[in-house]
């Protein structure tokens, strides 16, 4: 099977599950992130396995940062992720296998801030009285016309590189014809629905493009620094779980903020 039919098979057949559990949010959202985050996180474990993260730490850290967001909000999210250190403090004592310890809580740590956290922002956006659906809805539908836009462009008139050290890929043209489609679509998702004003529409829409942006890029500076092209294969032609979410896990905590700003 192609590498594009394979795409489109997972796409047809998780993309309804996964807008279905969305629209229900609670404790549907919860399993799902957290599925979605063990496993983006076990891609990232095992993609930095030679530092050694101390794994049993960071699961119980991400467990703990989707359970206390779900059940007490963001303060609690920050307690689920402060628990990773003596969990993984835990761990690290009565492990038999030497290694370097600021390497191996460093990368755990990382793990659960990077993962958990962003997971837990898009659960809080979800959450937000009466609009969280809309809102949420948005936030995914702008970072995929984002990405969609600037894969496509970028391809096609591409020739100025955004960040050549990094992902050679992604080209200037691309990047302003992803950002100009991101932020159109938040306009026009979120006008005259009296959740924000127009003008704070387009700068909503403009963080979020922006965050999507240093989100992928960010996980392609992470794949390059440990030698690895792709988190997994778990999604066939799409890569790995962290491979999807990478964007999404910038952008979540991008739109609470800029929500939190602007409303």
């Amino acid at each position: 099977m192609s590498s594009f039919l394979s795409r489109l098979l997972v796409a047809v057949v998780l993309l309804p599950i996964v807008l279905g559990i969305v629209w229900a949010g609670g404790w549907w959202l919860f399993a799902l992130a957290l599925v979605g985050g063990l496993g983006a996180l076990h891609e990232l474990y095992r993609m930095a396995r030679g530092l050694h993260p101390i794994v049993l730490g960071g699961y119980a850290g991400l467990v703990l940062a989707l359970l206390g967001v779900e059940l007490g909000g963001l303060v609690w999210l920050f307690g689920g992720i402060v628990a990773t250190l003596p969990a993984a403090l835990f761990v690290f004592f009565v492990s038999s296998v030497r290694q370097n310890a600021v390497a191996a809580f460093a990368v755990t740590l990382l793990g659960v801030l990077w993962i958990g956290g962003g997971l837990g922002y898009l659960i809080l956006v979800r959450e937000v009285p009466d609009d969280g659906r809309l809102l949420i809805f948005t936030v995914l539908l702008t970072v995929f016309a984002d990405d969609t836009a600037a894969f496509f462009v970028g391809r096609i008139i591409g020739r100025h590189r955004l960040a050549p050290a990094i992902s050679p890929g992604k080209s200037w043209e691309g990047f302003v014809a992803g950002t100009i489609v991101g932020v159109a679509v938040t306009f026009f998702a979120l006008y005259e629905q009296d959740v924000v004003s127009t003008g704070e529409s387009l700068v909503l829409g403009l963080v979020i493009a922006l965050a999507a942006t240093l989100g992928d890029l960010f996980e392609s500076a992470v794949k390059r620094d440990l030698g690895v092209k792709d988190s997994g294969r778990v999604l066939a032609g799409h890569g790995g779980m962290l491979d999807r979410v990478d964007s999404l896990l910038w952008a979540g905590p991008a739109a609470y903020f800029a929500l939190l700003a602007l409303t």
